[in-house]
């Protein structure tokens, strides 16, 4: 068992194991079944992520016309040429968004590690899909070296919007997704937890601020750019780039921080962009206006 980054590095490292293998044993003990049982329930996984992501590419909308729709402009943006982060990058980007509006259209999804961030792992997967071709094995490993990391936060600080804020949501999910990168991209158990840090770093101090108290602005765009922070985080990290700050005390930061957070910033709805005059408006105009004392 591990309680931490170090401890998860160390292990894999001193038995030569990747991290996505230190987690699939870590599971087999806990839940006491084999490996191929392991291997067969988060494949079921890595089938709603991939239905997700067909579903968004097609075009939705979610019930409150908040939010649909992007993921398919990103595509065709895409297939126009003139994108100028690059194919791969804006690819993350928009199944990252298909998943999230998926989501906001009420659809199946796979909590990563929660339904408003659930967007950044497998979006992210599906396009570097595209450039390392790798096995159904590898996809499903992906998401272990994922959860490794998922299940250090949770334990540690924590996922929930509520409690730490959006950092702590999309965050963590786009900490996630660069480690798994990394690792299937060749990368070492350290450069695993080099591109973790990178990515949580640049999102600390996110805040949690649904408009209308809706998982869909500005949620689903901050998928996107939890993707990409990720995908950059990753190749950082891959060129030996470190984080001068360990990615154990980084989780900490965060979990103190999210603390530190007023209960307005912290899926209330009652901050930031939610209590802007356009995101009172759309409120209103969704669930009506408020009445007023008395009345």
């Amino acid at each position: 068992m591990f309680r931490n980054v170090a401890e998860l590095v160390h292990l894999a490292e001193s038995q030569n194991k990747k991290i996505s293998e230190v987690m699939i044993e870590q599971e087999m003990k806990v839940l006491q079944l084999s490996r191929e049982e392991i291997i067969a329930k988060m494949d079921k996984n890595l089938v709603v992520m991939e239905k997700a992501i067909e579903r968004g590419l097609q075009g939705v909308k979610s019930h409150s016309g908040l939010t649909g729709g992007d993921a398919v402009l990103l595509q065709e943006y895409i297939a126009s040429g003139k994108s100028l982060s690059g194919d791969l990058l804006l690819d993350a980007v928009s199944k990252s968004v298909a998943t999230n509006e998926v989501n906001a259209a009420m659809g199946t999804i796979c909590a990563t590690p929660t339904a408003g961030s659930a967007g950044v792992v497998p979006g992210t997967l599906y396009a570097v899909r595209e450039k390392l071709n790798p096995t159904r094995e590898q996809m499903v490993a992906f998401l272990f070296t994922s959860g490794a990391f998922g299940f250090v936060v949770a334990n540690n600080a924590s996922i929930s919007g509520a409690a730490g804020g959006c950092q702590a949501e999309v965050g963590s999910a786009s900490g996630m997704a660069a480690a798994a990168i990394v690792e299937m991209a060749g990368g070492t158990p350290s450069q695993c937890a080099e591109a973790m840090a990178i990515t949580l770093k640049n999102m600390l101090g996110l805040v949690c601020d649904p408009v209308a108290g809706l998982v869909e602005v500005p949620c689903v765009k901050r998928n996107a750019m939890g993707a990409a922070n990720a995908m950059v985080a990753a190749d950082m990290a891959l060129a030996g780039i470190k984080s001068r700050i360990p990615c154990d005390e980084v989780i900490g930061a965060m979990f103190r921080i999210g603390q530190s957070m007023p209960a307005a910033l912290r899926e209330t709805a009652l901050g930031g962009l939610a209590a802007t005059p356009t995101g009172k408006a759309l409120e209103a105009k969704i669930f009506g206006a408020p009445k007023k004392e008395g009345k």
